[in-house]
């Protein structure tokens, strides 16, 4: 399977894209996606948030393309897109347009307390 890559951005999706990254509760929730698909619910336990809360972080991140949904019955499942894990666990550059990201993966305990 071929895996799609992340295409160059203009200067505002760029902004978008940035902007998804730089919250704290976001970069937490990329951290535990990289270690499986999670529900809302799960995740909103396992951060301590409320669930509308998440949900929200979870549409600025659907939005710009760092995750995606499954449905299973009704529970959607979120998890990361396979064209952003790729690149990002490759340690791969990921060409923004305006820029390039690398991604140095940390153990996702570091950012995420584990109950």
């Amino acid at each position: 399977m071929v895996m799609r890559r992340l295409k160059p951005m203009t200067a505002e999706e760029c902004a978008e894209f940035l902007r998804a990254l730089s919250d704290p509760t976001r970069l937490k929730i990329i951290a535990l996606l990289f270690e499986r698909e999670w529900s809302v619910t799960e995740l909103a336990k396992r951060l301590g948030l409320s669930q509308p809360h998440t949900s929200h972080h979870l549409g600025v991140l659907r939005t710009v393309g760092i995750v995606e949904t499954r449905r299973q019955g009704k529970h959607i499942f979120y998890r990361l897109s396979p064209s952003f894990r790729e690149q990002a666990e490759r340690g791969e550059e990921i060409n923004l347009g305006c820029c390039s990201l690398r991604f140095n993966l940390p153990a996702p305990a570091q950012w995420v307390e584990l109950e």
